[in-house]
């Protein structure tokens, strides 16, 4: 059988795995709701053991789901207390980026050009990276990853708003 067909059959030999496509003995087996023809190794690793369908009380489904929760426990754990990675004195919790009002970029593009400020030259008066200028100007704020105090520097340094405040 080609790889990646997903012709009808059952077991068969002779056959290629629709996976990994290895020739060889093949069976049919369910994977993510699609019938494969899988060799053994696809078949214990991605399809169903009896070829059909699994029951939701299954205990290799009820394995892999707590042993799933469990790992995302520990990111959540590991993320939230080790703060090793942070710089020195950074606190980004309290530099979290405001909900922003809908026009900001054109906010603080037209403020910047009235005041007569090219982007490198804000940037260096602010002591601020112009890539962070420059992404809020053209509404990326959130995309950039830019800290709340580029944002408070940019109200404060143009007299704009650009914090909603809902």
């Amino acid at each position: 059988m080609a790889k990646y067909s997903t012709g009808s059959g059952g077991d068969s030999a002779g056959g290629s795995c629709e996976l990994c496509g290895a020739d060889g003995d093949t069976k049919t087996a369910s994977v993510a709701g699609a019938t494969l023809e899988l060799c053994r190794d696809c078949a214990q690793n991605h399809g169903e053991s009896d070829g059909g369908p699994k029951t939701s009380d299954s205990s290799d489904e009820q394995d892999r789901k707590r042993r799933a929760a469990q790992n995302t426990a520990k990111m959540r754990d590991s993320q939230s207390a080790d703060t090793s990675h942070w710089e020195d004195g950074a606190d980004y919790d309290a530099d979290q980026l405001p909900y922003l009002v809908s026009d900001y970029g054109t906010r603080v593009t037209d403020a910047r050009q009235d005041a007569g400020l090219q982007t490198s030259e804000l940037a260096d008066e602010l002591d601020l990276s112009e890539d962070d200028i420059l992404a809020v100007e053209q509404g990326r704020a959130v995309q950039a990853n830019v800290d709340g105090s580029t944002i408070i520097a940019l109200e404060e340094r143009l007299d704009i708003e650009l914090a909603d405040s809902r």
